[in-house]
């Protein structure tokens, strides 16, 4: 929900690649600003403790039912 209002609130950014950097093959750094580094951290986080939860939680409610 956070990420669907930073979506909508936040600015568009948009790349542009210019010829010298393109004939060098040279990245450019893009720095994103600190409130959208944390939600996507925190999002991320977020998820993967999510997956885990479920994962583990599924194989204890799993090792129950069989011994029932």
């Amino acid at each position: 929900m956070l990420a669907s209002v930073l979506l909508i609130v936040g600015k568009p950014a948009i790349a542009e690649i210019r010829e010298h950097d393109r004939a060098t093959g040279q990245f450019n750094t893009i720095e994103q600003p600190l409130p959208i580094k944390i939600a996507i951290t925190l999002g991320g986080m977020t998820l993967i403790g999510l997956e885990l939860w479920w994962f583990l939680g599924s194989r204890t409610s799993e090792k129950t039912n069989h011994h029932g």
